[in-house]
């Protein structure tokens, strides 16, 4: 008899679990930004691609990082891949202007890759890109600081998130890309 009521209890917390799993109303391709010269990027023109969104900062101890973004950029953009960088003062380390930020990141690092406007990427004021991954990921899409790191995958849906911490030619980074590329 225990183990009747034992295997039914099993079956009831089985109907009654609380699957985690994202709702999507809208998936990153139906989102947009500004670039960092002022036209839209609109992302459904980054459909079928794995996008790795970086919020980043000209004044941050992380600011070499720009040097392995670049670095993925060439290696996996005929691949698929879409590095992001969004510059971003909402941890105070950022230039004033798009213009001199654009400059900064061509002068000191030959960025080659698309860069926004600067952007709010936490609280009320953060840009829709960082609220979607946020309700559609968690707390864990929250960039904690400059340089933070979200993977996006060739459906649109976030795919994992990195902490500044993580340098972007990690073995931890690149095997995640590859494997949103499906490149093995």
């Amino acid at each position: 008899m225990k183990k009747l009521v034992f295997i039914v209890l099993v079956i009831i917390m089985f109907f009654f679990k609380n699957f985690v799993s994202a709702n999507y109303n809208k998936i990153f391709y139906d989102l947009q930004i500004n670039s960092i010269t002022g036209e839209l990027i609109n992302f459904s023109a980054y459909k079928n691609k794995a996008v790795l969104v970086v919020n980043t900062a000209s004044y941050c101890g992380f600011t070499k990082q720009y040097e392995d973004l670049q670095k993925l950029w060439e290696k996996y953009e005929s691949k698929g891949l879409i590095v992001l960088g969004i510059p971003s003062n909402s941890f105070n380390q950022e230039k004033k202007s798009d213009k001199d930020v654009k400059e900064f990141c061509e002068v000191n690092f030959n960025i080659s890759f698309p860069l926004t406007a600067i952007t709010d990427v936490k609280g009320e004021n953060a840009h829709e890109i960082f609220k979607w991954a946020k309700e559609n990921h968690g707390k864990s899409a929250v960039p904690k600081w400059n340089f933070y790191k979200i993977l996006i995958n060739k459906e649109g849906k976030v795919e994992d998130t990195f902490s500044s911490l993580t340098k972007p030619m990690s073995q931890k980074i690149i095997q995640k890309i590859e494997k949103a590329l499906e490149v093995y």
